[in-house]
């Protein structure tokens, strides 16, 4: 059996932190699935067709990344994908202690694991909404970016 792992997110816009915990854990998994969550009450700065776009042009050189949509529940796409783990990268002990409790209760309801990796230190300091607050204001946020984005 493959094992295939999920990394769920909004993406709004992909960073190199994501980018840095995917390249990471694709020695532990034959797939990766990139999986952009959709929830249509929360406002987004870029278009579901844009972020998807982004990151299938960030790893179009690794065969072994997928890039999805979905809604509903993470652990609900996992069994439709047959991943049998969700991946997801923490930065710090907040991050590490809200990820818990969501893995805690996939394990129990959905029997679907949780893999965590903490961000390499030099991107521990990337995440959407900075970029997001950066793109808003007129900022230079092309460093915080995939080169291919």
């Amino acid at each position: 059996m493959k094992r295939r792992a999920l990394f769920p997110g909004s993406f709004d816009p992909i960073t190199i932190g994501h980018v840095d915990i995917i390249k990471r854990a694709l020695p532990l998994f034959d797939e990766i699935i990139i999986a952009i969550g959709v929830n249509a009450e929360k406002k987004y700065m870029f278009p579901l067709e844009d972020r998807k776009q982004f990151i299938e042009d960030a790893f179009k050189k690794y065969d072994a990344v997928t890039v999805k949509t979905y809604k509903g529940l993470t652990a609900d796409f996992c069994k439709a994908e047959n991943a049998q783990y969700i991946l997801r990268g923490v930065r710090n002990t907040a991050d590490f202690t809200y990820e818990q409790t969501i893995a805690q209760a996939n394990a129990e309801v959905m029997d679907v694991e949780s893999v965590f990796l903490v961000a390499s230190p030099a991107v521990s300091h990337v995440s959407s909404s900075i970029v997001r607050d950066i793109a808003r204001n007129g900022g230079d946020y092309s460093s915080l970016m995939p080169f291919e984005v």
